[in-house]
C-alpha cells in the first residue's frame, strides 16, 4: 500500500496547475466521494488531489487509506466519472443486451442445444416405422428409445468434471462433434444390426451428456447473476425448439429421403456448428477480442457483487469432493428436481407421438405436429420465466424465494395440466393441455437449473453432472416403465396421473430444502 501511495503522490505532485495551499483548509471528506453532479467531478478530483497531498505531508492515516482506495478504484475504471457505486450500476437496455457479445455466445449455445434435442427426437418419430418393419412390441420400442439414456447415464459426472477443469468451450465442441457423428452413422448402424443401432444411440447419449453442464459453465462465465435466468431461458429455448424442429421436420424429411434422411441432415448440421463455435467464440469475456470495454467492465463488476467464477481452467483438485457435495440437502433438492424434470421431459418427448397416434388415431405426421407445438410454447415461456426471475431479483427479492417461486410454477403447473390431459376427448383439447403442461414446465429452468450455479459456482459442472445422472435414471425408469405400464394396464392415462403426483411431491421437496445462497462444500464432513 505504501508503494501505491508514493507512486500516486508523485503523480499528483507533477500537476503544477494545482497549487499546494500553505494551510490545510479541508473540506468535508464525503464531498470527494458522494458528489452526484457529473459535470463537477473533474473539479472534485482536482480538489481531492490537493487535499490528499496536504494530508500526506502531515502523514494522515485517514487520507492514506482514502488515497489507496482511490488508486484501486482508478485501476478498475477507465474514467473518473465511473465510480463503482452500487446505486449507480445500471442494467443495459434491451437493445444493448440483445446485441452484446454475451448474447452471441448464448445464441450459439441455444443452437447447439437445438441440435442436441433434434438428434434425440428423430428416433421418437422413426420408432413407429421401425417398429412396424421389425415387429417390435411397445415395451421393446421403449427399450430401443431408452438406449440413448444408457449412454447419457455414464457421461454427465465425468463430463461435468471435465467442464470444470477445461472450460465449457472445448468440451462442448468435442461433445457436439461426437453426437453429430453418432447421428450421422445411425442409418448405417440400423442397417447393420440391432446391437449396432443400440450402441450408436448409446454413443449419442454419452456425447450429449456434456451439453447442459457446458451451457451452465459458459453462462456462469459470461453473465452476471441478474441476467443468468434470462440467459438460461434463451439457451433452453433452443433446446425446446430443437424438439419442435425435430418432430416437425422428421416426417417431411422421411417422406423425401427415407426413414434415415433426418439423421443425415442433422448430423451434418452439427459438424458445421463446431466450425463456427471454435472460430467465433471464446471461453471467457476477457479473452474475446470483439467485446467492448463497456460490456467487459459491466460483466466483471456485476459478477464481483455476487461471487467470483474462475476465468481460467482449474489446474488443481481434478477429483471433486463428491462426499461433501452429497452431504448437503440443497444438493439433494437439485437432484430430486432434475430427476422429476427429466422424468416428465422424456415421457413427453418419447411417448407423445405414440400417445396421439394410439389414443386419438391421428397419423404419424399429425401426431408429430401435435407433439411439436408444446415445445415451441415452452421455448417462449422459458424466456418469459427467466426475464421475470431476473426482474424479481433486481427489484430486491431474495434469490432463494425467486428460485422457489419459479420451481413451484414449473412443477405444480404441469402436475395440474396432466390431470386435464387425461380427460381430453379430442386431439385438439389434448394438445392444449399438453401445451400448458410443457409451457409451465419451462419455469423450472429459472428454478433448479440456475440454482446449480448459485450454490456451488466452483463445482457447477460436476454438480450438474450428478443431478443429471439422477435425472437420467429417472428418465430411463419413466421411458421404459411407461411402455410396460401401458402393456399391463392398457392405458396411458393412469401413468400420466402417477406422473402428476410425482410433480407435486418433487415441488414440495425442493421448496423445503433448496437455497439460493452459496453453500460451503469445502468444509470437511465430520463423522
Amino acid at each position: 500500500m505504501n508503494s501505491a501511495i508514493r507512486s500516486s503522490y508523485l503523480t499528483l505532485s507533477r500537476d503544477r496547475s494545482v497549487p499546494i495551499p500553505e494551510t490545510p483548509k479541508l473540506q468535508p471528506f464525503p464531498r470527494f466521494f458522494d458528489s452526484t453532479n457529473r459535470n463537477n467531478r473533474f473539479r472534485d478530483v482536482s480538489s481531492g488531489s490537493s487535499l490528499l497531498r496536504t494530508r500526506l505531508r502531515h502523514d494522515s492515516a485517514e487520507f492514506r487509506t482514502a488515497l489507496s482506495h482511490r488508486v484501486r478504484l482508478s485501476s478498475k475504471n477507465a474514467q473518473f466519472d465511473s465510480f463503482p457505486d452500487e446505486n449507480e450500476a445500471q442494467a443495459p437496455s434491451f437493445a444493448e443486451f440483445i446485441t452484446s457479445e454475451r448474447v452471441k455466445v448464448v445464441a450459439m449455445l441455444a443452437l447447439a442445444l437445438a441440435l442436441c434435442n433434434a438428434d434425440r427426437v428423430v428416433m421418437s418419430v422413426a420408432i413407429v416405422p421401425l417398429s412396424l418393419s421389425n415387429g417390435w412390441s411397445r415395451s421393446f420400442a421403449g427399450i430401443v428409445q431408452s438406449s440413448f439414456l444408457w449412454g447419457y447415464l455414464i457421461s454427465p459426472i465425468a463430463g461435468g468434471t471435465l467442464v470444470d477443469y477445461y472450460g465449457g468451450k472445448v468440451v462442448m465442441a468435442w461433445g457436439v462433434a461426437l453426437w453429430s457423428l453418432a447421428t450421422f452413422l445411425t442409418p448405417w448402424a440400423a442397417e447393420t444390426s440391432l446391437w449396432a443401432l443400440l450402441a450408436m444411440r448409446a454413443l449419442l447419449g454419452i456425447a450429449e451428456g456434456v451439453a447442459l453442464p457446458c451451457m451452465n459453465n459458459m453462462v456462469a462465465r459470461w453473465f452476471p447473476q441478474t441476467e443468468r435466468a434470462r440467459a438460461v431461458g434463451i439457451a433452453m429455448a433452443g433446446f425446446q425448439l430443437g424438439s419442435s424442429v425435430g418432430l416437425m421436420l422428421s416426417p417431411i424429411l422421411m417422406s423425401q429421403g427415407g426413414i434415415f434422411g433426418p439423421f443425415v441432415i442433422f448430423g451434418l448440421s452439427g459438424f458445421l456448428w463446431v466450425l463456427v463455435w471454435l472460430s467465433a467464440t471464446s471461453s471467457t469475456p476477457d479473452r474475446n477480442p470483439q467485446i467492448s470495454k463497456y460490456e467487459l467492465e459491466y460483466i466483471l463488476n456485476e459478477r464481483k457483487k455476487s461471487f467470483l467464477v474462475e476465468n481460467k481452467p482449474k489446474t488443481t483438485k481434478v477429483i471433486p469432493p463428491f462426499r461433501r457435495l452429497l452431504s448437503k440437502l440443497p444438493t439433494w433438492s437439485l437432484i430430486i428436481a432434475n430427476a422429476m424434470h427429466s422424468w416428465g421431459f422424456f415421457i413427453f418427448l418419447s411417448w407423445m407421438p405414440i400417445y396421439f397416434n394410439s389414443v386419438y388415431h391421428v397419423d404419424l405426421r399429425q401426431a408429430a405436429w401435435f407433439s411439436a407445438v408444446p415445445w415451441t410454447v415452452m421455448a417462449i415461456m422459458g424466456y418469459i420465466g427467466g426475464l421475470w426471475s431476473d426482474i424479481m431479483i433486481r427489484n430486491g427479492m431474495s434469490v432463494t424465494l425467486t428460485r422457489k417461486i419459479m420451481q413451484s410454477i414449473g412443477f405444480l403447473g404441469p402436475g395440474i395440466a396432466l390431470v386435464g390431459l387425461t380427460t381430453a376427448k379430442s386431439p385438439a383439447v389434448a394438445s392444449a393441455w399438453l401445451t400448458l403442461a410443457v409451457g409451465l414446465k419451462s419455469f423450472s429452468h429459472s428454478g433448479f437449473l440456475v440454482n446449480l450455479q448459485e450454490i456451488a459456482p466452483q463445482y457447477s459442472g460436476v454438480l450438474h453432472g450428478i443431478s443429471n445422472t439422477g435425472g437420467t435414471l429417472a428418465a430411463i425408469l419413466g421411458t421404459v416403465g411407461a411402455g410396460f405400464f401401458v402393456e399391463l394396464v392398457g392405458s396411458f392415462q393412469g401413468f400420466l396421473l402417477f406422473t402428476s403426483l410425482l410433480y407435486v411431491l418433487a415441488a414440495l421437496f425442493y421448496n423445503v430444502f433448496s437455497t439460493g445462497e452459496r453453500v460451503n462444500f469445502d468444509e470437511p464432513t465430520h463423522e
